[in-house]
């Protein structure tokens, strides 16, 4: 209790304090109570420091640009995620095992994740162990080298991980939704890849070299230090381990989505899973440039949140629903905006989904009454605040705005677009975005009966 309420107070301050650096409106409230600093060296590696009161611990993020959007290539989907796995195959200086050691050594915990946008390498540990953390990555960032042998074991454990995810429904109905939504831009595909390009990655040996060498590059290439550091120490590391990384010129041509013109449909068969509807609305490029997409999660909250009658209707009253949910993808182009509900009888899906669709249709055309906008407001910007406690949790927040915008300092503007949106900004984006042209409905029943239209 202590600590909410510390963190409230805290909050609180820095809400009433100017920006502890530039912002587009000098009386924003900043939701992260911490300056961010940050410093671009001369080879274009943004370097981000955030203080934060963690004695002795630090959290140090590589945010990557690069995910399954900058897969362009037809037959060679799946390659970011791939380099996920690949990064920890060592180089001349720390093989593998040597790499692992090292790690041990100095108490630190290393993984990584993949998405549309984006590949984070991270890492958190003693701070005083920082300079031989930027050692380690710097090494494998620059010198990354593996066999032939290496790339078609790696390639395979790739596979088997596509093949396990691929026994999940959900997974299933996943793929078969970006698949239909999108006709032209990468995000057709999803972060794992096409079935036919992992099965064919073990070929592509020489793909994967050119593959490394044209995005893990400076220029792609954000490091994110949280915790107890000064921006000075964190930058001269940088500048000492990072420096040399040469920048490279590779720039990915993304092709451009048509505008969906009808609502698709797609199904999944499976007579042991709980019925599931999806349906996906295109929504915008994240931008903290308008309020749409603040606009857009305040509409969410308001029609799924557990407060709302459409949740008490169909899930606390009815039981129709198991749950039901709705959320914005913040991405760097245009991607989803998707709602979600798992059913509980497959002759319900209709209903359940008509039943949505008469709630989007009120929410554009009845003003959201100024005390429930208010508490949606409150009510979200509360919970992330409550999040933001730990080195970890701070950077995966900012890292997030990294690789949408390459600016951390967006998820403060981000947060304070969310105190702008009005009742008439929710309407406007509900009919803006909310349209059946823009639709792609996605279902999982026994069989085709469980279909809606």
């Amino acid at each position: 209790m202590k600590k909410i309420v510390l963190l409230l107070v805290v909050l609180a301050a820095a809400w009433f304090v100017p920006g502890f650096s530039g912002t587009p409106d000098a009386g924003e409230r900043k939701i992260l109570p911490y300056p961010i600093y940050q410093k671009r060296l001369a080879n274009s590696l943004n370097v981000v420091t955030v203080p934060f009161n963690s004695p002795g611990i630090a959290s140090f993020y590589i945010v990557m640009r690069v995910g399954s959007r900058d897969e362009i290539e037809a037959g060679k989907t799946g390659f970011a995620h791939f380099f996920e796995h690949m990064m920890f195959r060592g180089t001349e200086k720390y093989p593998k095992e040597k790499y692992s050691n090292e790690l041990k050594a100095i108490g630190a915990s290393a993984n990584a994740n993949t998405w549309l946008d984006r590949t984070v390498y991270h890492m958190t540990g003693n701070v005083n162990m920082l300079d031989k953390m930027m050692e380690l990555e710097a090494d494998r960032f620059m010198n990354l080298k593996y066999s032939v042998q290496d790339f078609k074991t790696e390639a395979g454990a790739v596979k088997g991980e596509y093949t396990k995810n691929s026994s999940n429904p959900l997974q299933q109905l996943d793929e078969k939704m970006n698949d239909a939504a999108f006709t032209s831009h990468t995000y057709k595909h999803t972060t794992m890849g096409f079935f036919n390009d992992v099965v064919d990655m073990p070929n592509q040996y020489e793909y994967s070299l050119q593959f490394f060498k044209r995005f893990y590059r400076p220029e792609y290439a954000t490091i994110l230090v949280v915790g107890d550091v000064t921006a000075d120490k964190v930058n001269a590391l940088a500048e000492q381990y990072f420096g040399k990384w040469e920048k490279g010129n590779y720039v990915s041509n993304i092709p451009v989505e048509p505008q969906q013109k009808e609502t698709r449909y797609v199904h999944v068969e499976n007579p042991g899973f709980p019925p599931h509807l999806s349906m996906s609305y295109k929504g915008p490029a994240y931008s903290d440039k308008n309020i749409d997409g603040a606009a857009i999660s305040v509409l969410m909250s308001v029609m799924f949140s557990e407060k709302s009658d459409l949740y008490k209707k169909l899930v606390t009253t009815e039981q129709k629903a198991r749950y039901i949910n709705g959320s914005l993808f913040d991405t760097r182009d245009p991607y989803l905006i998707e709602i979600n509900s798992s059913v509980v009888k497959a002759a319900d899906l209709q209903y359940v989904k008509d039943a949505i669709k008469a709630e989007i249709e009120k929410r554009k055309n009845v003003p959201v009454d100024e005390k429930m906008l208010s508490e949606t407001r409150s009510r979200i910007r509360y919970s992330f605040a409550m999040g933001i406690d730990s080195p970890g949790s701070i950077a995966e927040a900012l890292s997030y705005m990294i690789w949408v915008t390459g600016d951390p300092e967006s998820l403060n503007h981000n947060y304070a677009n969310l105190e702008k949106v009005t009742a008439a900004d929710i309407m406007r984006v509900a009919k803006m975005f909310l349209v059946d042209e823009g639709l792609t409905v996605s279902t999982i029943s026994p069989d085709k009966t469980g279909t809606v239209k």
